[in-house]
Formats: structure tokens, sequence, C-alpha cells
């Protein structure tokens, strides 16, 4: 079998669960599942065959959690694990492809968590080699919440082996990842990264995920795979059990199938009857053709710009060419600049930024890198890198979390040469500059033929031309009057002729000249009318934003002028648009403006006490930050660096508050574990961090905790509310022996339960007092107990 030859020719059927045919078979919760490829190596080949036997064309390895942080306490090598893995699997397979798993590290990368996008590369690097080396077919990425994540194990796999690779992410009830990654976004950069497949997994149950699925079919242009749960867990007779049957499974797989899925499998819960299912249902039926979206596009994290037929604006602000403030700050690593800079752009209207840190006197690479970490702490908006040094924007497209722009390639062939390959590898879109070797053309028809000649050389590196933007570059008009009109000539032919979109940076034509502003806002009303897509602008400038507010009602793209008049309706002053630049301690939580709101505590401390403040400014800010995760309007990554804000704040509070009682200035005490087997710890963190901020003092056990040292360490502290998390199916049981216990010999204390295999009805199964499905639930459930 092919794969790459099979795909959207006829339906690929993956395997099921493997944790769950372990529990079948005896596994024990506190062992680790991986370790079986070597002390029990039949167990799982028969468990291969059980799936090839119901019709599976592709079994997955026993390899999951086969790496380097997961396995550093364990007794085998991570290299023995995975080549044993693929020996097996190879064995059973027989004429079937094996699928190298690879799942999630363990740990949130930075900035939600500890570990640098370096190391989890490396981490995923050494996984893909032993794979590859040992006989994998193909390579799946499975069960990812972290688009940077999978974005670093992508790159491992493509870099370090020639196999088709699959990824696959998980998603919550509020339709986005864990970290707020929407299917979009998802689907966005995945495809730019060049995997072969991409789609869900775990999740929810086959019926309960298709809202997904459609979500991610209108994007996609890759086939897409699904594998649901079968269902949510329940226990019956002491054993766990799953609410979706095997004929329930498959008939929803089917109508996936019809929406123009091609790829299936199961996951937590399933087993060969659901496989077998899927074959007897979609067997004689062949996939339907995806539609080429074909959409211009950049992303954030969390967020993508779609380059449609409406205008989309690119803040120029953060450039330090003539700006003392960032002249002076960024040779220093002074950041607090480019931050305010980018949170105003946001504010006022940008769609993206661009990003520049040109100066001679600083190490660009370095300070590019830090700019775009230091502003995707903040700023949610995708980010565009303006740079002529190849080595600076590969080394910030590697880093960035999302689909950049790159700013930019031109027609010179050795430009060309140089920045395709860093576009193509990393999924991003490129800004092309109508200018060669022999300069910048006096006509608009000669700009054209050289945006004609990067659009093809990009399709000789495989770069759609979806990818492409063309800038026909504005002159100042004060040195080069007679070609201001053939700038924009240059767009209409090159819209016309090449269906690309265009850019353009508007400030440039009145360069030399006095008032300036006249002339940019009367030249981007004539940029617009030729045809221009995205203009590159000072947002902060009203009569700017005015001139595209207008044009847009006048060409119908703003639909009964609805947002020109709400942004008439917001104050202006002094020709700018009036956005908040004095805040106070509570917005810059919010925003989560680390070094803002440090230096404003350390000024508030002097008139007012710690508790003061605390009540004055913190908890009306964790009220605000908690209503608008709860309404979607924020997500785990602005939730986590306001909650690091928070944390710097109280460090003034506490270092200029007098405590005679250390538990005076606590709430309550709360301890958290993960319970014995289990070794994911990145939920159990997030809700000790926003447990800390509103006020609770957390003793964090850790993971893979034995049931006696739990119920030694309340019985210690005299602890009055436990949590308890668990990821995995195999260990779900080790958290109801856990509960029985503590119920047995800490009467009084209460548990509340979290993790992405259980719900409210599991939690009451177990006598869980409390289930909380986020960070927040968890905040509801101190309150409720304190």
């Amino acid at each position: 079998m092919d794969f790459k030859n099979c795909l959207g020719k006829r339906f690929i059927i993956f395997d099921g669960a493997m944790g769950t045919m372990l529990q079948k078979n005896g596994f024990r919760s506190g062992d680790i599942p991986e370790e079986l490829n070597l002390t029990n190596p039949q167990l799982i080949q028969n468990i291969h065959k059980e799936y090839i036997e119901a019709g599976a064309d592709i079994i997955t390895t026993n390899t999951f959690g086969a790496n380097l942080f997961k396995l550093k306490h364990a007794s085998y090598f991570v290299e023995d694990i995975i080549t044993n893995g693929v020996k097996i699997a190879k064995k059973s397979a027989k004429n079937k492809l094996v699928a190298l798993d690879i799942g999630p590290i363990g740990s949130l990368l930075e900035p939600l968590g500890n570990m640098n996008f370096n190391k989890a590369y490396e981490i995923f690097k050494q996984q893909v080699i032993c794979g590859f080396k040992a006989g994998a077919d193909l390579i799946i990425i499975e069960t990812i919440c972290d688009i940077y994540e999978a974005k670093a194990a992508v790159l491992a796999a493509k870099e370090n082996c020639d196999l088709p690779v699959i990824c696959t992410m998980t998603f919550d009830k509020n339709g986005r990842t864990l970290t707020g990654t929407d299917p979009l976004t998802m689907a966005t950069i995945l495809q730019s990264l060049g995997v072969d497949v991409l789609g869900v997994n775990c999740s929810f149950g086959s019926k309960e995920i298709l809202p997904i699925v459609e979500e991610i079919l209108k994007y996609s242009t890759v086939p897409v795979i699904v594998q649901p749960n079968a269902g949510l867990p329940t226990i019956n007779n002491g054993e766990v059990n799953y609410d979706i049957n095997h004929e329930e499974f498959a008939h929803y797989i089917k109508i996936m199938a019809q929406k123009g899925a091609s790829i299936f499998g199961g996951c937590c819960g399933t087993n060969p009857q659901y496989i077998n299912q899927i074959r007897n249902e979609l067997d004689g039926n062949i996939p339907i053709k995806i539609k080429n979206t074909n959409l211009t596009s950049a992303a954030s994290s969390t967020h993508t710009i779609v380059f449609d037929d409406d205008i989309k604006i690119v803040g120029e602000r953060i450039n330090p060419t003539g700006k003392e403030k960032l002249e002076n700050s960024l040779p220093l690593n002074d950041f607090s600049v480019v931050i305010q800079e980018a949170v105003i752009q946001k504010e006022s209207g940008a769609d993206i930024l661009d990003v520049n840190v040109g100066l001679p006197s600083i190490d660009e690479v370095d300070t590019m890198i830090k700019a775009i970490k230091e502003i995707q702490k903040v700023v949610d908006i995708p980010l565009q890198i303006d740079s002529t040094n190849p080595r600076t924007l590969e080394k910030a497209a590697r880093i960035y979390n999302g689909k950049p722009i790159i700013n930019s390639v031109n027609g010179k062939k050795e430009v060309m040469k140089n920045i395709f390959p860093i576009v193509k590898k990393y999924g991003a879109s490129v800004i092309g500059l109508t200018l060669d070797e022999n300069g910048i053309p006096s006509t608009g028809e000669d700009r054209a033929k050289i945006a004609e000649k990067i659009i093809k050389t990009a399709e000789e590196y495989g770069i759609s031309k979806k990818d492409i933007i063309i800038d026909c570059l504005a002159l100042s008009a004060a040195t080069n009057q007679s070609e201001v009109i053939q700038t924009l000539k240059a767009i209409k032919i090159v819209k016309e002729e090449y269906g690309v979109k265009t850019i353009l940076g508007i400030s440039n034509i009145s360069y030399g000249f006095p008032h300036r502003q006249i002339m940019n806002r009367e030249f981007l009303s004539m940029a617009l009318t030729y045809g221009l897509d995205i203009p590159i602008i000072d947002p902060t400038d009203k009569d700017i934003l005015n001139t595209i507010s207008a044009f847009r009602v006048l060409t119908d793209k703003d639909k009964n002028a609805i947002d020109y008049l709400k942004s008439m309706s917001i104050g202006c002053k002094d020709n700018k648009k009036t956005v908040n630049t004095n805040r106070d301690l509570k917005d810059m939580i919010v925003m989560g403006l680390e070094e803002d709101a440090y230096m404003q505590a350390q000024m508030l401390i002097k008139q007012y006490k710690g508790l003061e403040l605390v009540d004055k400014y913190i908890v009306p800010a964790l009220d605000i930050i908690g209503e608008e995760y709860e309404a979607g309007n924020l997500f785990l990554p602005q939730l986590i660096q306001s909650a690091k804000t928070v944390q710097r704040v109280l460090e003034i509070v506490k270092k200029n508050t007098k405590i005679t009682n250390q538990r005076d200035i606590y709430k309550g005490q709360i301890l958290l574990a993960t319970v014995e087997g289990d070794i994911h710890d990145i939920g159990k963190n997030i809700v000790k961090m926003i447990l800390e901020n509103h006020g609770y003092n957390v003793i964090d056990m850790g993971v893979d905790v034995p049931i006696q040292d739990i119920i030694d360490k309340i019985n210690y502290h005299d602890i009055k509310l436990v949590g308890l998390s668990a990821l995995t199916t195999t260990t779900v049981k080790s958290m109801k022996a856990t509960i029985k216990k503590i119920k047995k010999e800490c009467s009084d204390c209460k548990v509340m339960v979290g993790g992405a295999v259980l719900n409210e009805e599991y939690a009451k199964t177990i006598r869980a007092d409390f289930f909380a499905s986020n960070a927040k639930d968890a905040v509801k459930i101190a309150k409720q107990v304190f």
C-alpha cells in the first residue's frame, strides 16, 4: 500500500485505542504502557493483530508517550522502546502499514510553560530518527493541544526523514484547543508546514466531534483524518466503559465521510469492533474530492487573518528608523516600547503588525527573536517579519508561533534563491517587491513583469501564488512624482492578470513633504480605488482610518455602514484615534503587561497597604479575566500571561506586607496531584497558577503520586480540598482508588477532579465531590469550599 498514492482515492482506516485494549488485558495503572514493547511484546503484537483482522489498513506503534521528557525516570531507553515498538508492529502488519505514534511531550512550551521550542524539537527529533531507522512507514503526531508544539513536531519529522506526516489536535467544547487554536488556524498552520494529512483525535465521541470536523473541512487543502473517542467514560461493575457503541460510532463516521473526511480510526474507548464497523460502513465507497480554498492568510496561534475582498491593515510603527525611543531601548534589550506599540496598534485597528528591529548597533537575529516572543505574549494578531537579512528571517520564522508574513523577497535571482526556501519550509506568506537587479522600473507594466517573475519562481519552489503578496512600491512624490501613477497602474495589472493580493507602504509617498498626513490620506484613497488589499499604515492616525472606513462603505464592503458608524462614535483627538495609554494596574494585569504592572505596583505600594492593593486592583482584574475567558474572548495564552503578571505584582505585595502567620494572607490551602501511574501535569500546573493568583496556597505533589503519600500530606497539612488529575484512560482507576481512600481516612476533605478523559457524570461515579473542566471551575469550587 502506497500511502500518499492512496490519499483521496480510497478510505484509509487506522486502528483504535491501545490503552483501552491494555486495560482489557489487565494492564496495571502504575506501569508505563510503552515499556511493554520490551517486557511483554507478545501482548502488544496480539493487539496489533486484532486491529489488522478487524480491517485496519494502518496500525500505530505503542510509542505514544515514548519521549525523553516522559520517560526520564523509566527503566529503559527511549531508543529501545521505539525500536522495539516499530519492530513489533511491522511483524504484526504483514502487508499493512505501520505509523510511528508520537504524542505530546507532556510539558507546555514557552511562554505558557517552561520548555523552549528548540528543546521540544530535539525531543521529537530523537523519536523521529529512531522510528525512521526502525522501519516505520509514516508518522502520526497526535493528541496535540498546542499548535506551537505541533509545529516543533512537524519540523522535526520533515527535517529528519522523508516519511509522510500526519498531525491531529484535540479540541474542547468551545471549539478550540486547550491553548486557543480554532480549526481554521490549525488547518492554516499545519498545511502551510507541509503535513500530508491533518485532523482531530480524542476530544469527543463521533457525534459531538462532527462540528469540529465540518469546520476543518471548510479550510483544509489536504486530506482530513478523524479519530474520535467512543463517547464519554462510565464505570460499570468496576470497569471503565464508554457510552457510544460501535454502530452509533460508525454511523457518524459515515456522515463525516460524506462531508469530505477520508481517513478514520478510533481513540479512547474504541476497540477492534469499532474499527470493523467503520470498515463495513465505508467499504464500496470512495472519498469526495476536497475543495481547494486558496486562501491568502497569516496567523498567530489563536487568530487567522484571511485576506479576502475586504481591506486588511498592517501597522507600521514597530520600526526604529526615526523613532528615538525604539532606537534607545532595543540595544538595551528593553522591549517595553515594542510591547506598547504592539498593544496600541492592535487597539487602534491593525490586523497585522510589521516588526522591524534593524539597527546597526544590535544583533538583529537575537533582537528579532526576542521581540517576536515578547509581542506574542500580549498580542494575538499575526506578525509580519521585516528584514533584509535572510538569517534573521529564517530564525524568526522558525520560532514564530503561527503562520507569519515574511517581508520580503524581490525579483533578484540571488534574493529569491535565499528567501523562497525559508518561505516554503516554514509555511509563510511572503511580500514580493517589484524590483530586480536593474532597480525599480519606472513603468507599471515593467513592475508587473517583475511580479510575474516572482510568482513563477515561487511556484518552482512549491510556493502557491496564494502565499504571494505583491508590493508595487510607493516612492516619494517629492523625488518620483511621475511614477506615483505607475505604482497604481502596477497594482491594477497585478490584481487583474495574476490574481494575487497587493500591499503598499502608504507613508513612503509623502516623504519630504510638510503635512504628510494629507498626502498619505489622498494616496491611500487612490490606491484602494486601484485595488490595493493591504495598506501598511500608522493605525493611530484618525484620518487614515476614516478614509478606509469611508471607502468600505462606498464600495459596499461595510454592509449598512455598521463599522463606519461604530468608528465614528469613538472619541478622537489631534488626528489620532483615542487609545487608552494611561492604563491603571488593573488594565495592565488584564493585558498581561508584566513589566509595566511591576513598576506600577512599586509606586502604588507606597499609597496602599499590600492587601488593599490586592482588593483594589488584582481582584477586579481577575474577575474581568475570568469573565472574558468564559465568554471566549480570552484564551489560555492570555490567561497565563495575565497570571504571570499577577505573580509579579504579588512579589511587591509580599515584600511590603508584614505577615505574622503565613496563612493570614491565604484564603485556603489546596493540595494538587496527578494520580499514581499518570505523568501528565499540564492541566494541573495551569490550575495551580490560577488558584495561587486568586489567593490560595497550593501544595503541588507533582505527578505519579502514590495514594498513601496523598493521604499522609492531607493529614499533615489538614487539607480541606484536594485536586486530582488524570489524562489517560489507563489511570482513571487509580483516581477512583485514591478517592476511595481519601473518603475513608480523610472524611472532611473534599475532592475535585479534572482531566481530558473525565466529565461530570464520571466524576460522580468515582465519588468525587466536584468536577473542574478548567482552571476557572477550580477557582469557583475553591470559593465554594472555603
